[in-house]
């Protein structure tokens, strides 16, 4: 009998050869992207002519080790894939981004966020090393302590421009059966952003343990922070994947209960609130949407179709207004500026509502292409909707004076959807000479593209 623990080794080494084999056939110069199935970048092109590497087959979990509490996943596996193999023996990932089909690889390339990131951080600081293929098209073995150290900590927020990961040893988690959810309104930002200082510094609130902590703004005098506590039992569990509405819950119950994989995937349903532009939270189109298609992946694919087809901006000129600026972006503020961040976001912005999320880096040598302040407690904050633009507004607007708040506020701006800034400043944002020193070392070539023109320059 084969060992299952053999075989997946040997079909990872054949898919990496293979793999490699591909990228050594484009041509120097020839631009490299990926092929893959699903996206959560929004930075939406024109699809390429020239085909992408073939990364299709890199998608599976090779080995659960619950004993030691680790996985080894490949590169293109969606956190789904990870949370259906790891919960059946009480594990998941220290953090699992929010919707399904984000991969592992572009948690750790382009960074990821969730509920538990105030005490575990982001996710690629659970990954205790990683296999690369870099520019120059090796494949090397990168972890803290050894000679690609330095790519080790320099990947996450690359963006596949230094390279791409195949496979990942990752840290897991025990988890319980149930999640015990409370919704805690505050009056103001300044309330919330105390409370949330409190609740991430002692781990508890009002003599209760906290698991989980995110937030929801429905506007300057309406928040909610929402906090999760695991559990053995629960007196019921609700069911957010048919007709209700997880978000609208949160102002309308104090507490709540939800399994484990309910509640990890709880804004995946309706992509936060996203659905509702689409028309999905409508009680007559939610019934007769099939289930299997609230998803965020379907409606992200939805949204990419209008983008290329202009299709919602040709309608608000027909009904005699103008185009809509996507304003779609996650940005990291120090938790006590963050009530002067939602002042500004309330006063020239007006998108609600508004995902909150404290994080705090758990190593305290910080990630040089995000240079986060191990020491300082940010909050996420989640913005994804459009703007109207008045007339002789330009695109890039709204984007814009948000770069400006975070950028003044000392925060940080994520990189998967349009960014606006210059060359200059974003050099300063992102870490130049250590970016310059790791491409030089890994893509001395410049077969892959620069991290400005991937995430900027290339809209």
């Amino acid at each position: 009998m084969v060992d299952r623990g053999t075989a997946a080794a040997a079909s990872h080494s054949a898919d990496v050869a293979a793999l490699v084999a591909q990228y050594r056939r484009i041509p120097d110069g020839a631009p490299v992207r990926l092929a893959k199935p699903t996206s959560n970048l929004f930075r939406f092109r024109e699809p390429a002519g020239a085909p992408g590497l073939d990364v299709g087959r890199l998608d599976r979990v090779l080995a659960v080790d619950s004993a030691a509490g680790t996985a080894q996943v490949q590169g293109m596996a969606t956190y789904e894939s990870i949370v259906d193999a790891t919960l059946p023996s009480g594990h998941m990932p220290t953090v699992v981004p929010q919707l399904r089909t984000i991969t592992l690889g572009g948690a750790v390339a382009g960074l990821g966020i969730e509920s538990t990131s105030f005490r575990n951080g982001l996710p690629h600081e659970s990954v205790r090393e990683m296999d690369i293929l870099t520019g120059d098209g090796e494949v090397v073995t990168a972890r803290p302590d050894n000679e690609h150290a330095a790519l080790f900590r320099g990947f996450p927020n690359s963006y596949g421009t230094l390279g791409y990961a195949l496979r990942l040893e990752v840290e897991l988690e025990p988890v319980r059966r149930y999640v015990r959810l409370r919704h805690e309104r505050f009056g103001s930002a300044r309330e919330a952003a105390t409370a949330i200082a409190e609740i991430c510094r002692e781990h508890r609130y009002d003599g209760e343990p906290v698991d989980f902590v995110d937030g929801t703004v429905f506007g300057p005098h309406e928040l909610y922070l929402t906090l999760g506590t695991y559990a053995d039992e629960a007196p019921f569990t609700s069911d957010y994947t048919d007709q209700r509405i997880y978000y609208r819950s949160v102002r309308t119950r104090d507490t709540d209960h939800l399994a484990i994989r309910d509640y990890i995937w709880r804004w995946d349903t309706d992509w936060f609130w996203c659905s509702r532009a689409l028309g999905v939270q409508n009680p007559l189109v939610r019934r007769l949407w099939p289930r299997r298609y609230r998803r965020s992946d379907v409606y992200r694919r939805i949204v990419a179709w209008d983008r290329r087809h202009h299709l919602t901006d040709r309608l608000a000129v027909l009904r005699g207004g103008g185009p809509n600026e996507p304003v779609i972006q996650d940005v990291e503020i120090p938790v006590d500026r963050l009530a002067e961040f939602l002042e500004f976001f309330h006063r020239d912005i007006g998108i609600s509502p508004v995902w909150l999320c404290p994080v705090r880096l758990r190593d305290p040598k910080g990630w040089p292409l995000y240079p986060m302040d191990p020491e300082v407690l940010y909050v996420n904050v989640g913005f994804w909707a459009t703007v109207p633009l008045r007339p002789g507004e330009a695109p890039g607007k709204h984007n814009r004076a948000i770069e400006e708040a975070v950028r003044d506020l000392d925060g940080h701006k994520s990189l998967y959807s349009n960014a606006y800034y210059s060359e200059q400043e974003f050099w300063q944002l992102y870490n130049r000479p250590a970016y310059t020193e790791l491409k030089q070392r890994y893509d001395p070539k410049g077969r892959l593209p620069d991290l400005y023109d991937k995430c900027v320059r290339e809209k």
